[in-house]
């Protein structure tokens, strides 16, 4: 019987994936990985393509395939070895993440800051750790997945820990949430709001200042994910708290990642209080059962870190860069979605067509990848072009002449 039980509930998985897979592939929507055979940079090498101009990346300020940062990492490769085997309580924590943590820490001017090998792991330890029965958490409706999911998780976790979401970066909306909970008789915590400094799909920027007064006026946390800002936002990369005028001390946590501007690798971390990421360190189950960041981006990592802050002409070069790529843009005919950020969308709503478009630009040599449903809402898929500071003149020419063809052929 339960052999048959087995059977009869399993079966049902293949055909039910093999639809799934099947429809996205009549439609259009099938996503298709490309193997890049080389280093990131303004230029990659893809499998079946050769050399196209990248603009897709996160590499903002082109640091992934920068002489010192690679060779930081070599150097850490041999110094360390292959892996840290361990998680950071064990014996997982050598002195080269010490250091980068000091690093980031230093960076942003707060206290402490904690290493983790993904900023997905670091937004997953925030919300559970540090929040309790009776708080609340309000977050922007269009954060990032990884600050969704670190929320549900911390609401599995912690039984009457409150959670609520408000309108896209709309402070009124906010304002009236933080009402709310206020008069909640259920809030008898702290009440935490979190949001995106630079949102990745829509490329436009949290209005830090407004919010940082709303939540000294109701007694509550800030939290910023600056993953898309650090490095890009400010005049010294620092994040968007810098374009705004605020001190890092301003924003109560930050989490971000080590995966973008800084350096392109893997791994995140939480900054804040010397007291919250001590009990992150006792108490964050991506810490506790997750091996430390390998040593070898611990190193590059902070080599990248070094590199942006003795080189702060590279935020102005991408700033140029960006103000080039959107003016430029908008000459071929598409529409981008206004920011001062790096993040440029063209929104095309349809996600066949953005798969589609996608593709074609790839024939005439620019790498920007389509985006739809389930990383966007239905019919809001896009084009994302992502602008670097490795990107040359010509380079922005060649994708802004590869957009004029696409349109040209589209009538």
């Amino acid at each position: 019987m339960l052999t048959a039980m087995t059977t009869l509930h399993t079966s049902t998985f293949p055909s039910r994936t093999q639809t799934i897979l099947d429809t996205l592939r009549d439609n259009g929507q099938m996503k298709r990985l490309q193997t890049i055979e080389g280093p990131m940079d303004r230029t990659v090498r893809l499998a079946d393509r050769g050399e196209v101009l990248c603009f897709c990346s996160n590499n903002y300020l082109g640091l992934a395939n920068h002489p010192e940062v690679v060779e930081a990492g070599v150097a850490g490769l041999r110094k360390y070895g292959a892996g840290t085997a361990s998680v950071r309580f064990i014996c997982g924590t050598f002195d080269c993440h010490t250091a980068l943590e000091a690093r980031i820490a230093e960076f942003y001017g707060c206290e402490a800051a904690y290493t983790f090998t993904s900023c997905w792991n670091a937004n997953e330890a925030i919300f559970p750790t540090l929040c309790e029965v009776g708080d609340i958490i309000i977050s922007d409706e269009f954060n990032h997945a990884s600050i969704i999911d670190g929320i549900r998780l911390a609401g599995v976790i912690k039984k009457g820990l409150l959670r609520t979401v408000y309108k896209h970066n709309d402070v009124a909306a906010l304002r009236v949430k933080l009402e709310e909970a206020r008069a909640n008789p259920l809030v008898t915590g702290t009440t935490w709001v979190v949001t995106d400094g630079v949102f990745s799909m829509e490329g436009d920027i949290a209005d830090l200042p407004a919010m940082r007064a709303l939540c000294d006026e109701f007694g509550a946390m800030l939290v910023v994910d600056d993953s898309h800002g650090t490095g890009v936002m400010g005049k010294t990369g620092r994040g968007t708290h810098e374009h705004w005028g605020m001190p890092g001390t301003a924003i109560d946590y930050f989490t971000g990642t080590l995966g973008k501007a800084l350096g392109g690798g893997a791994g995140g971390y939480i900054v804040g209080s010397r007291k919250a990421i001590d009990l992150l360190i006792q108490r964050g189950r991506p810490t506790l059962f997750s091996n430390a960041l390998p040593c070898t981006i611990a190193c590059s990592a902070e080599k990248a870190i070094e590199v942006l802050m003795r080189e702060p002409e590279r935020v102005q070069r991408l700033r140029t860069n960006v103000a080039a790529a959107r003016e430029g843009i908008l000459g071929t005919g598409f529409t981008v979605l206004d920011s001062s950020t790096a993040i440029c969308p063209v929104i095309v709503h349809d996600t066949a067509k953005a798969i589609a478009m996608s593709k074609r630009l790839l024939d005439f040599g620019v790498f920007v990848i389509g985006f739809g449903f389930p990383v966007v809402a239905e019919g809001h898929a896009r084009l994302r072009i992502q602008i670097s500071a490795a990107h040359t003149a010509a380079d922005i020419a060649a994708l802004c002449e590869a957009l004029r063809r696409l349109k040209s052929e589209q009538g």
